[in-house]
Formats: C-alpha cells, structure tokens, sequence
C-alpha cells in the first residue's frame, strides 16, 4: 500500500500571504513579526523601484520583488523598521536611505544618510525628517496619484481610521513628534496630498488599505 503524505497543519498555515495592490502600481506587504507588525510598501516607478521599510524576509516576499525588476531603494522610516537590511541589499544592490541620527545602527552597509530632506530618484520622491517617535522617524512624499505620503509609526490611524500620532512606550520624544506633526500640515498645505500610508495599525483601515489625506 502507497504510503500517504499528509501535509502539517502548522506548516500549510505558514504560507505568507502575496502582496497587495493599495494604489496603482503601490504594493503594501503583510505585517512583519521581526518588527512588531510593521506593514512595508514598494514603489513600481517609470524609472525605478522603492521599498519602504523592511518587509517579512521570506521566498514569497523575493520572488516578487525580483518579479518587479528588483529594488533600487530601500528607505527606512524609523530604526524600528530595521530587520533583514543587510539581506536585502546584498540581495538587490540597492541603496540604503535612512535619516542621518540612525545611520549608525546599519554599521558595515552602505547607507545614504540625510539630515532633513532628501529628494530621489526621477519620480521626485522626497524623504521628510519628522523626529518625535524615534530620534530619525521620517515619512516618504510620493507626488504621484495626487500625492501619498507613507509615514512609517510617525502617523498611524485610530479607531476611526484617521491619521493621529499615537504616544507608546517607545515614542522617543512626545513634544517633538507633535512639532514635526505641525510641520508636516504646513508643508501640506500648498502640497497635493490624496493618501497616507501608515506603517503599522494597518488592520483599522477596515480593508481600504490607505487614508484618504488627513481622513476628513
């Protein structure tokens, strides 16, 4: 008689789930265990490819990053968002863009530190200082589809889904996060912002996957 070979439960409910589309051409990732539930996104641009943050380092995760033409930026919002860095830049070439005050914890990589802004790439992609939940916390300014900004843990939806600074235990410095919250109304105030991109508490969303500017 065949011997039969019955799969493990524990193991067929491990299978991570693919990407999924948020905007066009926008991916967002399921949330990464090795940084506390932590969702990344990936930028398919016209003239290269941006991962926000570092995703689930798994065989799902790279075959469709490599299916996308690879990685040619990789932008860390916050140090929190650190993981699989190294693998990730070993894998894919790709340079490593991080505020310039955690620079520091990626000793040994070649990292492209900036102190407030930094724009890259043809598509104009802007890096924003916005300090306050970590010493280097920084969101990402995409102009396209009206304008999306990603915020890492800088902004995070509520319970009703609208982007708020959340105090933690882990928030760095509650004033200056709430200065940099200022900041950033400001600068959007003569800047087109359709979406934010939060980096975790993605589960409030409800299934919608981004905010609708600042949820008003």
């Amino acid at each position: 008689m065949a011997s039969l070979n019955y799969a493990n439960p524990k193991e067929q409910s491990q299978h991570p789930k693919q990407p999924r589309v948020i905007l066009e051409n926008r991916f967002a990732f399921p949330p990464n265990r090795e940084t506390l539930g932590a969702t990344s996104y990936f930028i398919v641009g016209n003239s290269v490819n941006i991962l926000i943050d570092c995703p689930a380092w798994n065989q799902t995760n790279q075959d469709f990053l490599q299916n996308q033409g690879g990685v040619k930026f990789l932008f860390l919002t916050h140090r929190g968002a650190i993981a699989k860095v190294r693998e990730i830049q070993q894998t894919f070439n790709c340079e490593v863009i991080i505020q310039e005050q955690e620079a520091y914890l990626l000793p040994n990589l070649s990292v492209t530190p900036f102190q407030h802004e930094l724009t890259f790439s043809d598509e104009q992609i802007q890096a924003l200082w916005t300090p306050g939940y970590s010493p280097g916390s920084s969101c990402l300014y995409d102009p396209a589809l009206g304008g999306i900004l990603f915020t890492g843990r800088h902004l995070l939806p509520n319970a009703q889904g609208y982007p708020t600074p959340l105090r933690t235990s882990k928030t760095f410095h509650w004033k200056r996060q709430l200065a940099s919250v200022e900041r950033l109304l400001d600068l959007f105030k003569d800047k087109p912002l359709e979406y934010i991109c939060p980096g975790a508490n993605t589960g409030l969303l409800r299934g919608q996957g981004v905010i609708r500017g600042w949820g008003d």
